[in-house]
């Protein structure tokens, strides 16, 4: 499991650097210039992969997927410029997934409309049939979904946030131990470190995972 959530490419999406970065640039700019772009383009940061993962997962295509994203994230940004999320109605988490869910069924709406448009020469009914063929994601399985993401998200997020704050030795250690599982005999001799240097490792770096994990699971906007 590699360490860098930003570095990991994507299976089958060979160009999702390029996506990402391209998503990310447009996404600050449609902000205009609210004072918190900068708290906006680290929002993007953390949970763009969880949305982006759950939107393929549903059956959006990669492009589908990043315009989800963007989308999903400038929504919750005008909301929450409005004060229009209320704490006490329901969790983040459960919000932030509604969005979600809501920006992937106008992705799926949106293609309908496309695909319809291929038969504009059809009479109603035939063009009606076409829309009718692509449905919103699936309440249960999206949920399902939602939260096998969101738990997979806050380990990688909090890892690349650790990874910047240790030295890259005690990560290495760490990465090679804990998230590799190598025996410790194998992490002392391929990296010639003592036995004491890898528990630490394992001890500083795992808890500081942790209070991130925490953190993130508390985090509001």
């Amino acid at each position: 499991m590699p360490a860098n959530t930003e570095e990991r490419p994507l299976a089958n999406d060979p160009n999702w650097k390029a996506a990402y970065q391209t998503t990310r640039r447009s996404l600050i700019e449609r902000l205009d210039n609210w004072e918190d772009q900068k708290t906006w383009d680290e929002f993007y940061k953390t949970y763009w992969r969880l949305i982006y993962s759950v939107a393929t997962r549903a059956g959006l295509r990669s492009e589908e997927a990043f315009d989800a994203v963007q989308e999903t994230i400038l929504s919750i940004a005008k909301q929450s410029k409005h004060k229009k999320y209320d704490p006490d109605a329901g969790s983040f988490k459960s919000w932030l997934m509604n969005m979600t869910r809501w920006r992937i069924a106008d992705q799926f709406r949106k293609r309908a409309k496309d695909t319809a448009s291929l038969y504009a020469q059809a009479d109603d009914d035939r063009r009606t049939a076409v829309l009718d063929r692509v449905e919103d994601p699936a309440p249960a399985p999206l949920d399902r979904m939602w939260e096998e993401e969101w738990q997979k998200n806050l380990a990688e997020t909090a890892l690349a946030k650790v990874k910047s704050r240790v030295s890259p030795k005690q990560f290495q250690i760490f990465d090679c131990y804990v998230i590799k599982g190598w025996d410790v005999k194998k992490v002392q001799t391929d990296l010639g470190v003592s036995m004491a240097q890898v528990y630490l490792a394992k001890h500083r770096v795992g808890g500081l995972i942790k209070k991130e994990v925490e953190g993130l699971q508390q985090q509001l906007i």
